[in-house]
C-alpha cells in the first residue's frame, strides 16, 4: 500500500560506511539447469521481453493482447525488475542476444539514477517524485543478475559494481534505529526521508540487495548489515513475501540459516499453501501466482542446503507451475481462439486472467524468476 509523500524532514539512520576502494570483482557461482518444457518457457518468457522492447532500450509495461491496447501508467521499479529478468535468460539460455537486450534496457534505466552527496548517502533511483527504497535494492539486482550471466561489471565506460556499491550505501542509510528501513526518499533541497510511505517487499527486496553486494565483493561489511536486517525482519508479521524467499536462499549458500529463520521460512510457505484453492481461481492473477513459485522454490532450496525437509514443497509448487504455464501464449485457459497473428505479436508473453488479458512485465518478470529457481533447486539437489 503507497501513502503521499510529505514533507518531513528526517534524516535516514547514521550508519559508518567504509571508504570506497577498489574491490576485486569475483567470479559468479550459479547452477546449470537442465533442459526441459520449464526451461523452455523461461526462454519463451525472455523471447517476448526482448521483441516487444523499443530501440531506447525502453521495454514493453503493460498491453492487452486481444485489442492491442497499451494504456498505462508505467512503474519504472517494475521495469528495471524486467531488466534483471533479461539477464537471467541469458544465463539459463546462453544466448548473448538476451544479455544484448538487457544492456540497452539497463543503459535506458541507469538514466534516472541521482547522487548529491551534499544531500544524501550513495546513488538511488528517482522516480514517482522520490527516490524510493525498491528501486535502489532492484537495480542492484539487474547488475547481480548481469553479473551471473556474463561475469562482467562493466557496461561501455561504466563500472557497475561501483554502481551497486553505490546504491547499497543509500540502501543502508535509509535504515531506521530499529533495524528496518524507511521506504521513500526526496532528495530535493535538503533531503527528507518519509517515516509514513509503505510499499510491500521494500525490506526484503533491500535485504537481497545488500547480500547480492556482499557476493559481488566479498565484503563483510554487506553480510553483517544483512545479518542485521534479516533479524528485525523475522520478528514481523508473516506474508507471502517471495523476496524474502530469495534471500534465505542466497543466506542459505553464503552463510546459513538460524532457528528463527528456518522457522519464519516454513511459516511464510505454509501462509501461501494454506490459500492455493483461491490462488489457482482461474480469476486470479498470473502475476502474483507466479511469486508465489519464487518463495516456495527459494524456500524449498533454502530448507535443503539447510538439511532440512524440502520435498514437501514440491507438490506445491508444481500446481503454480502448472497454473501460470495454462496462461503462457500460444497456450490459454480460458477456451479463446488465439490468431497466427497474436502468437506472432505476443508468443510467450503470460496474460493475467480469463478476466484480463493483459500481459504486464511484473507477471513475466515472477515467472522467469520462479521457474528459474525452480529449476535450480532441482538441479542443486540431484547433484548433492
Amino acid at each position: 500500500m503507497k501513502t503521499p509523500l510529505t514533507e518531513i524532514p528526517l534524516t535516514p539512520t547514521n550508519v559508518v560506511i567504509p571508504t570506497q576502494t577498489f574491490t576485486p570483482a569475483h567470479i559468479p557461482e550459479t547452477i546449470p539447469i537442465e533442459d526441459g518444457p520449464l526451461k523452455e518457457s523461461v526462454i519463451a518468457a525472455g523471447d517476448y521481453l526482448a521483441r516487444q522492447q523499443l530501440a531506447n532500450g525502453e521495454l514493453s509495461y503493460q498491453v492487452n493482447f486481444l485489442s492491442g491496447e497499451r494504456a498505462y501508467s508505467p512503474s519504472t521499479i517494475r521495469l528495471i525488475e524486467g531488466t534483471g529478468s533479461l539477464f537471467t535468460v541469458c544465463r539459463v539460455s546462453g544466448e548473448i542476444r538476451f544479455c544484448n537486450a538487457g544492456n540497452l534496457a539497463l543503459e535506458h534505466y541507469l538514466e534516472f539514477l541521482v547522487s548529491d552527496p551534499g544531500k544524501f548517502k550513495g546513488t538511488c533511483l528517482y522516480t514517482e517524485g522520490a527516490c524510493q527504497l525498491s528501486g535502489s535494492a532492484l537495480t542492484v539486482d539487474a547488475i547481480y543478475k548481469r553479473w551471473q550471466a556474463t561475469s562482467i561489471f562493466f557496461l561501455k565506460d561504466q563500472n557497475l559494481l561501483n554502481t551497486a556499491m553505490n546504491l547499497g550505501y543509500f540502501i543502508v542509510s535509509m535504515r531506521k534505529p530499529d533495524g528496518g528501513f524507511y521506504h521513500a526518499f526526496d532528495p530535493h533541497y535538503a533531503g527528507t526521508a518519509n517515516p509514513d510511505y509503505y510499499l510491500a517487499f521494500s525490506s526484503s527486496e533491500a535485504l537481497l540487495a545488500l547480500l547480492e553486494l556482499y557476493e559481488m565483493t566479498g565484503n563483510e561489511f554487506w553480510l553483517k548489515q544483512a545479518r542485521e536486517v534479516n533479524a528485525y525482519m523475522t520478528t514481523q508479521p508473516l506474508t507471502e513475501d517471495h523476496w524474502h524467499g530469495h534471500a534465505f536462499r542466497m543466506m542459505s549458500r553464503l552463510d546459513k540459516l538460524n532457528k528463527m529463520d528456518l522457522t519464519y521460512a516454513v511459516d511464510i510457505a505454509n501462509t501461501i499453501i494454506a490459500g492455493q484453492v483461491r490462488s489457482l481461481d482461474p480469476r486470479n492473477t498470473s502475476g502474483s501466482t507466479a511469486a508465489k513459485i519464487e518463495a516456495l522454490a527459494s524456500i524449498a532450496q533454502s530448507l535443503f542446503l539447510s538439511g532440512e525437509e524440502h520435498e514437501w514443497l514440491d507438490p506445491e509448487i508444481g500446481a503454480f507451475i502448472d497454473f501460470v504455464g495454462a496462461r503462457q501464449l500460444p497456450k490459454n485457459n480460458c477456451n479463446w481462439d488465439i490468431s497466427n497473428d497474436m502468437i506472432m505479436k505476443y508468443g510467450g508473453g503470460i496474460f493475467s486472467s480469463c478476466e484480463d488479458a493483459s500481459i504486464r512485465i511484473d507477471s513475466l518478470h515472477h515467472w522467469i524468476n520462479g521457474a528459474t529457481a525452480y529449476l535450480e533447486y532441482q538441479s542443486v539437489i540431484k547433484v548433492r
